[in-house]
């Protein structure tokens, strides 16, 4: 499994032969990269409806989008999904197969309002679990991507305990989500052999010094390794 950060939230995972973007938005300092610039993905995934996670969803609309059902059809209607493949909803707790993939849906703490003229509801806001094969199966690489969350102890006592991440995509931010220190935990709570730091310095309330989280982690006792990427650079996991 090879994972891709293109900064802020948004992650391109390719897991076999399927291709997976995560959180599609381009507007950050992190990326030098277009939309345009992307190859097209099988899949689509978001979290959730804020702007800062969809924004350039309707630029992927040949992919097949996988969000909840109230995500999904506002983007079918947004972003004219409903004229290409279309959208898979699915709901807290559910696994779809995405070609390669198995995405499991798990709960985030967050707020998930689509600030429209109208406000649209984009249902619960969400994190995935991708694994290329049964999380329960140690042979299998399992990547838990935790979305905009705060810490919850569903972390520790459902997706950890059950799911079993290897690696741990976790928001350190602050102000709309953890912190370098409440992820530091999320991570020691997760037990896995690797993090990576999403959802910081895009705007001035969410910057911070990834090497404060790093040191966080290590504080917990926790023997996972941080990987910060640069913005459009990979890591095998």
């Amino acid at each position: 499994m090879q994972v891709t950060w293109h900064g802020h939230s948004t992650w391109h995972v390719t897991v076999g032969e399927t291709e997976l973007l995560i959180d599609p938005f381009f507007d950050n300092p992190k990326t030098d990269l277009e939309p345009s610039d992307v190859d097209e993905p099988d899949y689509v995934l978001l979290t959730h409806g804020h702007a800062d996670h969809i924004a350039h969803a309707g630029e992927f609309s040949g992919a097949t989008l996988v969000a909840t059902p109230e995500l999904v059809s506002y983007c079918e209607a947004e972003f004219g999904y409903e004229d290409a493949v279309g959208g898979m909803g699915m709901n807290l707790g559910g696994t779809v197969e995405c070609g390669d993939a198995l995405v499991t849906m798990v709960r985030a703490d967050h707020t998930n309002g689509i600030m429209t003229e109208n406000d649209a509801s984009g249902g619960m806001p969400a994190g995935f679990v991708i694994s290329d094969g049964e999380p329960t199966d140690e042979s299998s690489t399992t990547l838990y991507n935790a979305g905009d969350t705060s810490l919850m102890s569903e972390m520790r006592d459902v997706i950890g305990e059950y799911l079993n991440p290897d690696a741990a995509v976790v928001p350190i931010g602050d102000h709309f989500t953890m912190g370098p220190q409440q992820a530091a935990i999320a991570v020691d709570w997760l037990d896995v052999d690797v993090a990576l730091p999403q959802h910081y310095d895009t705007f001035p309330p969410i910057e911070q010094d990834p090497a404060d989280f790093e040191r966080a982690v290590a504080d917990t006792g926790s023997d996972a390794e941080v990987v910060t990427l640069e913005g459009d650079e990979s890591s095998e996991l």
